[in-house]
């Protein structure tokens, strides 16, 4: 086995295709390669790992620095070595690690075996997928659509949200603040949805990152004073149902599964749990002198 860095996402989209067959396993990764291809100003650096033997495709991953290496299903720990391996030589700042299990547990008995480095459970997260919308239920209010207007107020919501569900994460101020113009500026398919009440701005949730026949929901949010209101509830069985209305054939979300109020919200919405992910912060390895890099 070997390991090419590939250099064109549409390329690598396509020899890794029998990877990434499963769509919703896979929408976390198929999502951030659309947006490498449509709109690659968003993650200027990327690194495409594909790990192949003559058999074809065995392992791909892709990292958008500085955030998480993430990982594609890899049935086999072998290939899962050989990737690793070429990442030390590559003397990338990795923080961690996302994958589904068990393909994320195999990676992380590698790294400790091959590097002597740390791998740390930061977060277990239920991947959910839905079809169809069981029920609008929720508190009182109406969506609407984010607009150019919301911006400070999402700026502030974001870093709230990212301190409280993803405090391992980096947050670069810039490029939030370009993110969040791009989603509400109306171009492409990534949008934010607001829920109002009363003329009050109580919930937000965003959708992006379609993988071809689907898109994934996400972030959700709603203010610790406005929570237990059924506002995030009623945004998103709204949003998920307008975009399965518009084309979708699903729309997928990730959930903490620390937090069973949050998951049972969903699915109450209709959404179902069809893997487990975990996110792993990594600690220094020690580093090899040489691996196989094509």
């Amino acid at each position: 086995m070997k390991t090419e860095i590939v250099s064109d996402p549409t390329d690598f989209r396509r020899r890794a295709a029998p990877l990434l067959a499963d769509e919703a396993r896979h929408n976390l990764i198929l999502g951030i390669l659309g947006t490498l291809i449509s709109a690659p100003d968003v993650y200027p650096e990327r690194r495409l790992f594909l790990v192949t033997d003559e058999s074809g495709p065995q392992c791909a991953a892709v990292m958008t620095p500085p955030y998480n290496l993430i990982l594609a299903d890899t049935p086999d720990p072998k290939a899962l070595s050989v990737l690793i391996e070429a990442l030390l030589v590559e003397d990338l700042e990795m923080p961690g690690v996302i994958g589904n299990q068990p393909t994320i547990d195999r990676f992380v008995g590698e790294w400790r075996r091959i590097t002597g480095g740390r791998a740390d459970l930061q977060m277990e997260q239920g991947v959910f997928v839905l079809t169809e919308v069981s029920g609008i239920v929720g508190g009182p209010g109406m969506p609407r659509p984010g607009e150019p207007a919301d911006q400070r107020l999402l700026e502030q919501w974001m870093r709230t949200f990212i301190a409280e569900a993803l405090p391992d994460e980096p947050f670069e101020e810039e490029r939030q603040q370009r993110a969040i113009a791009r989603r509400l500026s109306g171009e492409g398919p990534n949008a934010y949805w607001l829920w109002e009440d009363d003329g009050e701005v109580v919930s937000w949730s965003g959708h992006g990152n379609p993988t071809g026949r689907g898109i994934r929901i996400g972030p959700v949010y709603t203010p610790r004073a406005l929570r237990g209101r059924g506002y995030a509830t009623a945004l998103v069985a709204a949003q998920s149902q307008w975009l399965l209305d518009n084309g979708y054939e699903y729309c997928f979300l990730y959930t903490d599964l620390a937090n069973p109020t949050s998951n049972a919200i969903y699915e109450r919405i209709g959404y179902r749990k069809i893997a487990v992910s975990a996110v792993y912060g990594l600690g220094a390895p020690n580093k090899p002198e040489s691996a196989p890099i094509g």
